[in-house]
């Protein structure tokens, strides 16, 4: 009895013995196996296996950033190939640094540099040091391979500016990700990821980025590639961003930079019915090639203190007084609140007297009716028409066709400009010490008025296409990466509540500027295009005056809509009109040479 009791208490004692070292054994394996994973894969580090002397990478594919097409499929921007030098701190041998800043054309200390700034980061993170590494550098980092530990060469991809289209305020450009950006968007960039900063590049960005992969490798104590980990079960494949499809018409964007590529101004067409922008223009403009790859400061501080400002989108942030081009504004109020008939008359004998002061016309007019004012563009039936409609009245019309509010353009950075109203005045000029007097400069579009030039294409389309247009955009929408389907973007509809029979006659006094006897633009008159404008000037107090022109075409059937703006020329007629004529032509002529195509492959 007692040796079996004995023999239990051995057999039982042994198998607690046993089971406690198996245990223990098990949990060893799963602490070592996770931490293996952890140190091989997940970190990217490469250890030496003891029974081969072997590694695993971990190589990141970088996802191909979606690239543009215009309205018509024709490339705008896209991705070539360049290669990229990175440094791994935490197996990096600074023996040879003097010699590879020399090498790769790289300014002393430039690597402990940017070693430095990116401290706060894993070791085991690459760090990029140079990118557009050239051909005879790169073969020179690869032959020294061995020698330059911690040292690497990927393949990225960098913008693609080689189509023609400049629409360096369209497009934007892409940046290294920062500190702080990245600490926001930790899941999805790493360090050294490329986001979009401005313009298309910015607003689109998680349509653009797609989404990285990783391809795991063998390589030996050497570094040297032996082939796939596990025949690639653990690998994933990268996901190209999505092309987006812009309304953008290249060859109308074009005519647009060629025709202001000696002016300072900016040039927006839309499509009236749709609020699709065909071109979009701020000059001067920048070289977006200087930007492929990543946005150097030194590249931005230079631009940034150039005098003319090639960086400021004046396009939809810089505001201007609207000028006459408002007088059609002022005769839809009357009109509407029955202020005015069609027949209603003034006589212009040279200006407007206001007490003591004596408000000039351009000339002298006699019997002027409103088709009539607005073709030869009288003030002196507007300094009248402006005091009736009062300053609330014309607060409340202004605001209708999206004057002094953001747009909701997609590129939002657009200015509100200024619609001013009694609660303006009063912050402005003291309560009690203004009078009506200070409207009559608002009835020329003078004064405290200031519009942006994406406000008057928009006012334009809404005059081209009797008030109903939608929200101005850039973005069309974007193609499904598998099949190629596209998605359009929606877009909110612009609807201002004045009668057809308003729009009519404002309509027809914009016709006859172009096409009657003493039209202010008669020189643009080309009856195929049958253009609609109003020509303008926006009083500078700092130089020589702005031109102004907005147009549609065709007057009968509106397919564009153009505001113009050129700084410290002089008069629209001379300046801003001719070039809106140029890209209306371009465009009207490319529409119907799509057309035809269309017509000639039978589609409906």
């Amino acid at each position: 009895m007692k040796g079996i009791k004995v023999l239990g208490d051995v057999i039982f004692g042994s198998n607690l013995r046993k089971n406690i070292i198996i245990f223990f054994i098990v949990v060893i394996g799963i602490v070592f196996f996770g931490e293996l994973v952890k140190m091989q894969i997940i970190e990217n580090k490469s250890y030496s296996t003891k029974s081969e002397n072997n590694s695993i990478k971990k190589i990141v594919q970088k996802a191909p950033r979606g690239i543009f097409f215009d309205r018509n499929y024709k490339i705008l921007v896209s991705n070539k190939p360049s290669y990229t030098m990175q440094i791994i701190p935490a197996i990096y041998d600074t023996t040879y640094e003097n010699l590879v800043e020399q090498k790769l054309n790289l300014t002393d200390n430039s690597i402990k540099n940017i070693l430095f700034k990116n401290r706060g980061y894993s070791k085991y993170l690459p760090r990029v040091i140079k990118r557009n590494v050239e051909f005879e550098e790169m073969a020179w980092l690869e032959e020294n391979n061995e020698k330059l530990k911690g040292i690497n060469i990927t393949v990225d991809l960098q913008r693609d500016y080689s189509f023609d289209v400049k629409g360096s305020h369209i497009f934007g450009y892409l940046r290294e990700i920062n500190s702080k950006q990245l600490k926001k968007n930790k899941d999805e960039y790493e360090l050294g990821d490329f986001i979009g900063i401005k313009g298309i590049e910015k607003v689109y960005e998680t349509y653009l980025k797609g989404k990285k992969g990783s391809e795991f490798i063998l390589v030996d104590s050497r570094r040297k590639t032996i082939g796939k980990y596990l025949e690639g079960v653990n690998d994933v494949e990268a996901t190209k961003g999505k092309d987006l499809v812009l309304t953008i018409d290249a060859e109308t964007q074009k005519a647009a930079e060629k025709e202001f590529e000696n002016y300072t101004g900016s040039l927006v067409a839309i499509e009236p019915s749709t609020g699709e922008i065909l071109a979009y223009l701020s000059a001067p403009d920048y070289n977006l090639e200087d930007f492929a790859s990543v946005t150097s400061s030194e590249k931005l501080n230079e631009l940034r203190s150039n005098p003319d400002k090639p960086l400021f989108d004046r396009a939809s942030q810089a505001i201007y007084p609207p000028g006459s081009t408002f007088k059609m504004l002022f005769s839809l109020i009357g009109l509407e609140e029955k202020l005015i008939s069609p027949y209603t008359s003034v006589d212009c004998k040279g200006g407007f007297q206001f007490g003591n002061r004596f408000f000039k016309c351009h000339g002298y007019h006699n019997i002027t009716n409103v088709n009539k004012a607005i073709e030869q563009s009288c003030n002196t039936f507007y300094y009248k028409l402006i005091l009736d409609i009062g300053l609330e009245r014309l607060h409340k019309y202004l605001t209708m066709f999206g004057f002094g509010k953001h747009t909701n353009f997609d590129l939002l950075d657009d200015s509100k400009g200024i619609a001013p109203n009694s609660s303006y005045y009063d912050r402005i000029y003291g309560k009690g010490k203004w009078t009506k007097g200070y409207l009559i400069s608002l009835g020329i579009g003078q004064g405290e008025i200031s519009v942006t030039t994406l406000q008057l294409a928009q006012y334009a389309a809404l005059l081209a296409n009797k008030g109903k247009t939608k929200v101005p955009h850039i973005g069309k929408g974007y193609l499904e990466g598998n099949t190629g389907v596209f998605h359009p973007f929606r877009f909110d509809d612009v609807i201002v509540p004045i009668s057809e029979r308003n729009f009519d006659i404002v309509r027809k006094g914009m016709y006859d500027v172009v096409h009657g006897d003493n039209g202010t633009a008669k020189r643009l008159k080309i009856p195929e295009l049958k253009i609609a404008g109003k020509t303008g000037t926006s009083q500078n107090p700092h130089g020589k005056d702005h031109a102004l022109f907005i147009a549609f075409a065709p007057y009968d059937n509106p397919k564009i809509a153009v505001a113009v703006i050129v700084e410290n020329v002089g008069f629209g007629s001379t300046y801003a009109a001719p070039i809106a004529q140029k890209v209306i032509e371009t465009y009207l002529k490319n529409s119907e040479e799509d057309d035809d195509l269309i017509l000639a492959s039978g589609e409906k």
